[in-house]
Protein backbone atom coordinates (compact mmCIF):
# COMPACT_ATOMS: atom_id res chain seq x y z
CA UNK A 1 0.00 0.00 0.00
CA UNK A 2 1.74 3.35 -1.19
CA UNK A 3 -1.31 5.90 -1.06
CA UNK A 4 -3.36 6.92 1.81
CA UNK A 5 -6.05 6.21 -0.02
CA UNK A 6 -5.30 2.70 -0.64
CA UNK A 7 -4.53 2.43 3.70
CA UNK A 8 -8.06 3.50 3.74
CA UNK A 9 -9.67 0.86 1.92
CA UNK A 10 -8.16 -1.54 3.73
CA UNK A 11 -8.89 -0.29 7.14
CA UNK A 12 -12.42 0.22 6.23
CA UNK A 13 -13.12 -2.85 4.05
CA UNK A 14 -10.22 -5.69 5.19
CA UNK A 15 -10.81 -5.01 9.19
CA UNK A 16 -13.85 -5.92 11.16
CA UNK A 17 -15.52 -2.57 12.45
CA UNK A 18 -18.06 -2.02 14.88
CA UNK A 19 -19.48 1.31 13.68
CA UNK A 20 -20.71 0.01 10.06
CA UNK A 21 -21.39 -3.76 11.04
CA UNK A 22 -22.34 -3.82 14.45
CA UNK A 23 -21.33 -6.80 17.38
CA UNK A 24 -19.85 -8.58 15.01
CA UNK A 25 -16.78 -6.50 14.98
CA UNK A 26 -16.54 -6.21 19.11
CA UNK A 27 -13.98 -8.60 20.79
CA UNK A 28 -14.73 -9.50 24.05
CA UNK A 29 -10.94 -9.72 25.52
CA UNK A 30 -7.69 -7.76 25.11
CA UNK A 31 -5.33 -10.36 23.46
CA UNK A 32 -5.26 -8.51 20.14
CA UNK A 33 -4.35 -5.15 22.08
CA UNK A 34 -2.08 -6.58 24.44
CA UNK A 35 0.06 -8.31 21.29
CA UNK A 36 0.06 -4.95 18.97
CA UNK A 37 1.09 -3.18 22.01
CA UNK A 38 4.19 -5.86 22.56
CA UNK A 39 4.71 -5.57 18.65
CA UNK A 40 5.03 -2.01 18.42
CA UNK A 41 7.38 -2.00 21.90
CA UNK A 42 4.52 -0.41 24.55
CA UNK A 43 4.25 3.14 23.56
CA UNK A 44 1.20 3.95 25.92
CA UNK A 45 4.08 3.63 28.35
CA UNK A 46 5.81 6.83 27.45
CA UNK A 47 2.95 9.30 27.84
CA UNK A 48 0.67 10.42 30.40
CA UNK A 49 -2.84 10.14 30.37
CA UNK A 50 -6.80 10.64 31.37
CA UNK A 51 -9.21 7.84 30.67
CA UNK A 52 -12.69 9.05 29.61
CA UNK A 53 -15.57 6.28 29.83
CA UNK A 54 -19.38 7.14 30.34
CA UNK A 55 -22.73 6.07 28.02
CA UNK A 56 -23.05 9.89 27.02
CA UNK A 57 -20.61 13.20 27.11
CA UNK A 58 -17.39 11.44 27.06
CA UNK A 59 -17.02 12.86 23.50
CA UNK A 60 -17.22 16.01 25.21
CA UNK A 61 -15.74 16.12 28.45
CA UNK A 62 -12.78 14.64 26.38
CA UNK A 63 -12.26 17.80 24.02
CA UNK A 64 -12.89 20.08 27.02
CA UNK A 65 -10.42 18.29 28.84
CA UNK A 66 -8.03 18.30 25.80
CA UNK A 67 -8.75 22.35 24.79
CA UNK A 68 -7.96 23.25 28.76
CA UNK A 69 -4.94 21.24 28.07
CA UNK A 70 -3.65 23.09 25.04
CA UNK A 71 -4.49 26.05 26.53
CA UNK A 72 -2.07 25.66 29.50
CA UNK A 73 0.44 24.73 27.00
CA UNK A 74 0.86 20.94 27.36
CA UNK A 75 1.34 19.04 24.02
CA UNK A 76 -2.10 17.35 24.08
CA UNK A 77 -3.14 14.17 22.46
CA UNK A 78 -6.65 13.44 21.99
CA UNK A 79 -8.30 10.01 20.48
CA UNK A 80 -11.96 9.83 20.18
CA UNK A 81 -14.34 7.68 18.49
CA UNK A 82 -16.40 7.63 15.63
CA UNK A 83 -14.88 9.92 13.31
CA UNK A 84 -17.73 11.78 11.41
CA UNK A 85 -15.84 13.42 7.88
CA UNK A 86 -12.01 12.06 8.51
CA UNK A 87 -10.86 9.12 9.67
CA UNK A 88 -8.21 11.11 11.34
CA UNK A 89 -10.17 13.17 13.34
CA UNK A 90 -9.97 10.20 15.85
CA UNK A 91 -6.29 11.24 16.36
CA UNK A 92 -5.31 14.37 17.07
CA UNK A 93 -2.29 16.40 18.31
CA UNK A 94 -3.12 19.96 19.63
CA UNK A 95 -6.01 19.79 17.71
CA UNK A 96 -4.27 18.76 14.73
CA UNK A 97 -5.04 15.71 12.90
CA UNK A 98 -3.04 12.78 12.33
CA UNK A 99 -0.68 13.30 9.11
CA UNK A 100 -1.89 10.93 6.03
CA UNK A 101 1.64 10.03 6.04
CA UNK A 102 1.81 8.98 9.64
CA UNK A 103 -1.31 6.92 8.96
CA UNK A 104 0.21 5.07 6.05
CA UNK A 105 3.40 4.41 7.72
CA UNK A 106 1.85 3.30 10.69
CA UNK A 107 -0.35 0.62 8.47
CA UNK A 108 2.25 -0.47 6.46
CA UNK A 109 4.61 -0.84 9.34
CA UNK A 110 2.46 -2.95 11.52
CA UNK A 111 1.58 -5.20 7.88
CA UNK A 112 4.89 -5.84 7.77
CA UNK A 113 5.71 -6.93 11.41
CA UNK A 114 2.43 -8.89 10.86
CA UNK A 115 3.86 -11.29 8.27
CA UNK A 116 5.17 -13.12 11.41
CA UNK A 117 2.37 -12.54 14.24
CA UNK A 118 -0.79 -12.99 11.79
CA UNK A 119 -2.80 -11.53 13.87
CA UNK A 120 -6.15 -10.35 12.51
CA UNK A 121 -7.15 -7.24 14.44
CA UNK A 122 -10.47 -5.31 14.92
CA UNK A 123 -10.46 -1.85 12.48
CA UNK A 124 -10.86 -0.26 16.54
CA UNK A 125 -7.49 -2.33 18.05
CA UNK A 126 -5.51 -1.48 15.07
CA UNK A 127 -6.43 2.29 15.58
CA UNK A 128 -5.84 2.60 19.25
CA UNK A 129 -2.31 1.10 18.06
CA UNK A 130 -2.12 3.85 15.76
CA UNK A 131 -2.81 6.60 17.91
CA UNK A 132 -0.68 5.51 20.96
CA UNK A 133 2.36 4.77 18.12
CA UNK A 134 1.75 8.01 16.96
CA UNK A 135 1.30 9.98 20.33
CA UNK A 136 4.87 8.19 21.93
CA UNK A 137 6.97 9.04 18.04
CA UNK A 138 5.25 12.78 18.43
CA UNK A 139 6.13 13.15 22.27
CA UNK A 140 2.98 14.18 24.03
CA UNK A 141 2.91 15.27 27.41
CA UNK A 142 -0.53 14.25 27.92
CA UNK A 143 -3.23 11.94 25.81
CA UNK A 144 -6.64 12.09 26.77
CA UNK A 145 -8.04 8.93 25.42
CA UNK A 146 -11.35 8.14 25.23
CA UNK A 147 -13.34 4.46 25.49
CA UNK A 148 -14.36 3.05 22.32
CA UNK A 149 -17.25 1.03 23.26
CA UNK A 150 -17.78 0.08 27.54
CA UNK A 151 -14.30 -0.21 29.36
CA UNK A 152 -13.48 -3.43 30.73
CA UNK A 153 -12.71 -4.95 27.61
CA UNK A 154 -12.30 -1.73 25.81
CA UNK A 155 -8.66 -1.55 23.55
CA UNK A 156 -7.85 1.59 25.31
CA UNK A 157 -7.71 0.10 28.32
CA UNK A 158 -3.93 -0.92 28.87
CA UNK A 159 -3.31 2.69 29.99
CA UNK A 160 -2.45 3.65 33.66
CA UNK A 161 -3.68 7.01 33.53
CA UNK A 162 -3.74 10.02 35.80
CA UNK A 163 -7.58 9.94 36.28
CA UNK A 164 -9.62 7.89 35.11
CA UNK A 165 -13.40 9.42 34.45
CA UNK A 166 -16.83 7.66 34.07
CA UNK A 167 -19.40 10.62 32.89
CA UNK A 168 -22.63 8.77 33.57
CA UNK A 169 -24.21 5.60 32.79
CA UNK A 170 -27.69 5.05 30.80
CA UNK A 171 -28.78 2.37 29.00
CA UNK A 172 -26.81 1.63 25.64
CA UNK A 173 -25.09 -1.54 23.81
CA UNK A 174 -27.11 -3.84 26.23
CA UNK A 175 -26.46 -6.74 23.65
CA UNK A 176 -22.90 -6.04 24.63
CA UNK A 177 -22.63 -4.42 27.78
CA UNK A 178 -25.68 -5.81 29.87
CA UNK A 179 -29.57 -5.50 30.36
CA UNK A 180 -29.08 -3.54 33.58
CA UNK A 181 -28.01 -0.20 35.16
CA UNK A 182 -25.25 -2.21 37.23
CA UNK A 183 -24.38 -4.70 34.83
CA UNK A 184 -23.49 -1.70 32.02
CA UNK A 185 -21.74 0.34 35.09
CA UNK A 186 -19.85 -2.76 36.06
CA UNK A 187 -18.23 -2.61 32.57
CA UNK A 188 -17.63 0.96 32.04
CA UNK A 189 -15.54 0.75 35.73
CA UNK A 190 -13.61 -1.85 34.58
CA UNK A 191 -11.11 1.57 33.39
CA UNK A 192 -10.45 1.96 37.13
CA UNK A 193 -6.83 1.13 38.22
CA UNK A 194 -5.56 0.41 41.23
CA UNK A 195 -4.34 3.72 43.35
CA UNK A 196 -5.64 5.72 40.73
CA UNK A 197 -8.38 8.57 40.81
CA UNK A 198 -11.55 8.15 39.32
CA UNK A 199 -14.14 10.66 39.00
CA UNK A 200 -17.77 9.79 38.38
CA UNK A 201 -19.70 12.60 36.88
CA UNK A 202 -23.18 12.24 37.55
CA UNK A 203 -24.48 10.05 40.97
CA UNK A 204 -27.14 7.64 40.81
CA UNK A 205 -28.45 5.42 43.62
CA UNK A 206 -28.73 2.45 40.79
CA UNK A 207 -24.76 2.66 40.21
CA UNK A 208 -23.01 4.59 42.88
CA UNK A 209 -22.52 1.78 44.68
CA UNK A 210 -20.88 -0.56 42.04
CA UNK A 211 -18.02 2.64 41.52
CA UNK A 212 -17.92 2.21 45.73
CA UNK A 213 -17.10 -1.39 45.72
CA UNK A 214 -14.89 -1.42 43.04
CA UNK A 215 -12.92 1.49 44.02
CA UNK A 216 -13.01 0.02 47.21
CA UNK A 217 -11.15 -3.07 46.40
CA UNK A 218 -8.87 -1.27 43.84
CA UNK A 219 -8.05 1.52 46.65
CA UNK A 220 -9.07 4.37 44.50
CA UNK A 221 -9.56 7.39 45.77
CA UNK A 222 -13.53 7.84 44.24
CA UNK A 223 -15.32 11.24 43.75
CA UNK A 224 -18.81 11.90 42.19
CA UNK A 225 -18.36 15.12 40.27
CA UNK A 226 -21.83 16.69 40.57
CA UNK A 227 -21.53 16.53 44.98
CA UNK A 228 -19.36 19.12 44.55
CA UNK A 229 -20.49 21.09 41.25
CA UNK A 230 -23.34 21.76 39.99
CA UNK A 231 -24.35 23.83 37.29
CA UNK A 232 -27.23 26.04 36.82
CA UNK A 233 -28.24 26.63 32.94
CA UNK A 234 -27.53 30.82 32.03
CA UNK A 235 -28.00 31.91 28.66
CA UNK A 236 -26.46 32.08 25.10
CA UNK A 237 -23.59 35.09 24.84
CA UNK A 238 -24.13 38.15 22.21
CA UNK A 239 -21.12 35.83 20.02
CA UNK A 240 -23.19 32.43 20.05
CA UNK A 241 -21.57 30.86 23.54
CA UNK A 242 -23.77 29.77 26.50
CA UNK A 243 -22.89 31.25 29.59
CA UNK A 244 -23.18 28.96 32.85
CA UNK A 245 -22.71 29.83 36.49
CA UNK A 246 -21.35 26.79 38.46
CA UNK A 247 -22.02 26.49 42.41
CA UNK A 248 -19.92 24.60 45.36
CA UNK A 249 -21.07 24.08 48.23
CA UNK A 250 -23.94 26.58 47.77
CA UNK A 251 -21.46 29.81 46.31
CA UNK A 252 -20.82 30.40 42.81
CA UNK A 253 -17.27 29.52 41.98
CA UNK A 254 -17.39 30.35 38.23
CA UNK A 255 -19.41 33.11 37.71
CA UNK A 256 -20.69 33.00 33.47
CA UNK A 257 -18.13 30.20 32.60
CA UNK A 258 -18.34 30.41 28.85
CA UNK A 259 -18.35 27.08 26.48
CA UNK A 260 -18.74 27.48 22.73
CA UNK A 261 -19.93 24.25 22.87
CA UNK A 262 -23.39 24.28 22.71
CA UNK A 263 -26.74 22.14 23.98
CA UNK A 264 -27.86 22.33 28.12
CA UNK A 265 -26.10 19.28 28.35
CA UNK A 266 -22.99 20.59 28.42
CA UNK A 267 -23.86 21.76 31.88
CA UNK A 268 -23.78 18.13 33.14
CA UNK A 269 -20.48 17.55 31.53
CA UNK A 270 -18.93 21.07 32.74
CA UNK A 271 -19.21 19.77 36.33
CA UNK A 272 -17.29 16.26 35.52
CA UNK A 273 -14.67 18.79 33.49
CA UNK A 274 -13.61 20.92 36.56
CA UNK A 275 -13.33 18.10 39.29
CA UNK A 276 -11.04 16.08 36.98
CA UNK A 277 -9.38 19.17 36.53
CA UNK A 278 -9.21 19.69 40.42
CA UNK A 279 -7.43 16.48 40.52
CA UNK A 280 -4.84 17.23 37.87
CA UNK A 281 -3.56 20.42 39.60
CA UNK A 282 -3.21 17.84 42.77
CA UNK A 283 -1.34 15.68 40.53
CA UNK A 284 1.46 18.91 39.54
CA UNK A 285 -0.37 20.18 36.56
CA UNK A 286 -0.66 24.01 35.85
CA UNK A 287 -4.50 24.54 35.53
CA UNK A 288 -5.39 27.88 36.75
CA UNK A 289 -9.00 29.07 36.59
CA UNK A 290 -7.56 31.26 33.45
CA UNK A 291 -6.89 28.73 31.44
CA UNK A 292 -9.98 26.73 32.71
CA UNK A 293 -12.06 29.55 31.67
CA UNK A 294 -9.77 30.12 28.37
CA UNK A 295 -10.02 26.05 27.41
CA UNK A 296 -13.74 26.22 27.64
CA UNK A 297 -14.12 29.02 25.60
CA UNK A 298 -12.06 27.94 22.92
CA UNK A 299 -13.49 23.70 22.66
CA UNK A 300 -14.18 24.03 18.87
CA UNK A 301 -11.25 26.09 18.11
CA UNK A 302 -9.10 24.31 19.98
CA UNK A 303 -10.13 20.70 19.34
CA UNK A 304 -12.20 20.72 16.14
CA UNK A 305 -15.02 19.01 17.59
CA UNK A 306 -18.39 18.88 15.85
CA UNK A 307 -21.82 17.46 16.06
CA UNK A 308 -22.96 19.05 19.26
CA UNK A 309 -26.28 20.90 18.94
CA UNK A 310 -24.20 22.07 15.70
CA UNK A 311 -26.17 24.97 13.91
CA UNK A 312 -25.38 24.36 9.98
CA UNK A 313 -27.50 26.47 8.68
CA UNK A 314 -29.93 29.78 9.33
CA UNK A 315 -33.48 30.84 7.56
CA UNK A 316 -34.79 27.80 8.78
CA UNK A 317 -32.11 27.38 11.81
CA UNK A 318 -30.70 24.09 10.77
CA UNK A 319 -29.22 22.24 13.70
CA UNK A 320 -27.54 18.61 14.25
CA UNK A 321 -26.70 16.67 17.10
CA UNK A 322 -24.92 12.95 17.71
CA UNK A 323 -27.28 12.07 20.19
CA UNK A 324 -28.45 8.58 19.89
CA UNK A 325 -30.12 6.81 22.60
CA UNK A 326 -32.56 7.52 24.97
CA UNK A 327 -30.74 10.00 27.57
CA UNK A 328 -29.49 11.78 24.97
CA UNK A 329 -32.51 12.13 23.05
CA UNK A 330 -34.36 13.14 26.44
CA UNK A 331 -31.99 15.89 26.37
CA UNK A 332 -32.44 16.74 22.59
CA UNK A 333 -35.67 17.25 23.02
CA UNK A 334 -35.41 19.32 25.85
CA UNK A 335 -33.22 21.11 24.01
CA UNK A 336 -35.70 21.70 21.00
CA UNK A 337 -38.48 22.66 23.00
CA UNK A 338 -36.40 25.64 25.36
CA UNK A 339 -35.62 26.46 20.83
CA UNK A 340 -38.28 28.91 18.90
CA UNK A 341 -39.39 27.70 16.28
CA UNK A 342 -43.33 27.62 14.50
CA UNK A 343 -43.02 24.47 12.66
CA UNK A 344 -40.10 21.00 13.68
CA UNK A 345 -38.69 19.39 10.52
CA UNK A 346 -37.11 16.21 11.89
CA UNK A 347 -34.75 14.80 9.19
CA UNK A 348 -33.69 11.19 11.22
CA UNK A 349 -32.17 7.65 10.48
CA UNK A 350 -31.53 4.97 13.12
CA UNK A 351 -29.36 2.03 13.44
CA UNK A 352 -30.42 -1.32 13.66
CA UNK A 353 -28.92 -2.48 17.24
CA UNK A 354 -30.16 0.66 19.26
CA UNK A 355 -33.39 0.73 21.52
CA UNK A 356 -35.60 2.40 18.50
CA UNK A 357 -38.81 1.88 20.18
CA UNK A 358 -37.80 3.65 23.73
CA UNK A 359 -36.21 6.27 20.99
CA UNK A 360 -39.21 6.83 19.01
CA UNK A 361 -41.43 7.05 22.10
CA UNK A 362 -39.32 9.88 23.87
CA UNK A 363 -39.75 12.34 20.34
CA UNK A 364 -42.39 15.30 19.69
CA UNK A 365 -45.58 14.47 17.81
CA UNK A 366 -45.83 17.69 16.87
CA UNK A 367 -43.62 17.48 13.82
CA UNK A 368 -42.46 16.27 10.37
CA UNK A 369 -40.78 13.67 10.06
CA UNK A 370 -38.50 12.54 7.24
CA UNK A 371 -37.39 8.98 7.67
CA UNK A 372 -33.52 8.12 5.76
CA UNK A 373 -31.16 6.12 6.58
CA UNK A 374 -27.44 6.78 6.15
CA UNK A 375 -24.95 4.69 3.93
CA UNK A 376 -24.05 2.10 6.49
CA UNK A 377 -24.94 -1.39 6.59
CA UNK A 378 -26.23 -0.97 9.98
CA UNK A 379 -28.67 1.74 9.01
CA UNK A 380 -32.21 0.94 9.48
CA UNK A 381 -34.67 1.43 6.12
CA UNK A 382 -36.84 4.35 6.39
CA UNK A 383 -39.87 2.23 5.86
CA UNK A 384 -39.32 0.20 8.67
CA UNK A 385 -38.70 3.47 10.74
CA UNK A 386 -41.59 4.84 9.42
CA UNK A 387 -43.51 2.25 10.67
CA UNK A 388 -42.24 1.58 14.05
CA UNK A 389 -42.54 5.40 14.46
CA UNK A 390 -45.93 5.61 13.64
CA UNK A 391 -46.95 3.33 16.81
CA UNK A 392 -45.94 6.62 18.71
CA UNK A 393 -47.73 9.26 16.42
CA UNK A 394 -44.66 10.53 14.95
CA UNK A 395 -46.01 10.53 11.15
CA UNK A 396 -43.60 11.66 7.70
CA UNK A 397 -41.86 10.82 4.63
CA UNK A 398 -39.00 8.59 3.60
CA UNK A 399 -35.93 9.17 1.71
CA UNK A 400 -33.11 7.18 -0.04
CA UNK A 401 -30.37 9.30 1.19
CA UNK A 402 -29.76 11.72 4.54
CA UNK A 403 -28.79 14.59 1.81
CA UNK A 404 -32.01 13.80 0.25
CA UNK A 405 -33.86 14.19 3.21
CA UNK A 406 -32.05 17.36 4.76
CA UNK A 407 -32.61 18.82 1.16
CA UNK A 408 -36.66 18.43 1.58
CA UNK A 409 -37.03 19.70 4.77
CA UNK A 410 -35.12 22.94 4.03
CA UNK A 411 -37.45 23.13 0.96
CA UNK A 412 -40.57 22.81 2.68
CA UNK A 413 -39.40 24.80 6.10
CA UNK A 414 -40.03 28.69 6.26
CA UNK A 415 -37.85 31.16 7.67
CA UNK A 416 -38.61 30.93 11.31
CA UNK A 417 -39.03 27.11 11.28
CA UNK A 418 -36.91 24.29 12.74
CA UNK A 419 -34.94 21.53 10.92
CA UNK A 420 -33.32 19.30 13.49
CA UNK A 421 -30.90 16.18 12.43
CA UNK A 422 -30.21 13.19 14.10
CA UNK A 423 -30.90 10.25 15.56
CA UNK A 424 -27.57 8.47 14.71
CA UNK A 425 -23.85 9.42 14.40
CA UNK A 426 -23.56 8.24 10.88
CA UNK A 427 -26.65 10.45 9.76
CA UNK A 428 -24.83 13.73 11.00
CA UNK A 429 -21.83 12.59 9.18
CA UNK A 430 -23.30 12.60 6.47
CA UNK A 431 -25.10 15.88 7.14
CA UNK A 432 -21.36 17.50 7.47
Amino acid sequence: MKTYQEVLDYLYSQLPMFQRTGPAAYKDNLDNTIRLDEMFEYPHQSFRSIHVAGTNGKGSVSHMLASVLQEAGYKTGLYTSPHLKDFRERIRINGEMITEEAVVQFTESFLKKNETEKLEPSFFELTVSMAFDYFRTQQVDIAVIEVGLGGRLDSTNIITPDVSVITNISFDHMALLGDTLQKIATEKAGIIKKNIPVVIGESSPETDFVFEQIAGKTESPLTFASQYYQSTYGMLTMDGKQSLNIRSNGEVVYADLQLDLLGIYQRHNAPTVLKTIDILNEKGWNLSVEIVRRGLTNIIRNTGLMGRWQIIGYNPLTICDTGHNPAGIKLVVEQINQTAWKKLHFVIGMVNDKDQDEVLSLLPVNANYYFTKAAIPRATDPEELSAKAAKFGLTGKCYPSVRQALTEAVINAEINDLVFVGGSNFVVAEVL
